[in-house]
């Protein structure tokens, strides 16, 4: 028996199967995957850090040789 996973959309709250017949899952549909994409892009949202830097701020090619 196969038990079937329901989520929110991200969006716009909308209950989504997860399972193949939801192709922009965990979004309902094209539309909220893109204005979700846009946001990212537009950096309306990111990932929280600890500090100002990144792990990359301190790496040079010169450390490398």
């Amino acid at each position: 028996m196969t038990e079937t996973i329901k989520v929110n959309c991200p969006g716009c709250g909308k209950v989504v199967i997860w399972d193949e017949t939801s192709p922009y899952r965990p979004f309902c549909c094209k539309r909220c995957q893109l204005i979700d994409l846009g946001e990212w892009a537009a950096e309306e949202k990111r990932i929280p850090s600890s500090g100002d830097l990144s792990e990359s701020d301190d790496w040079s090619e010169e450390d490398l040789r």
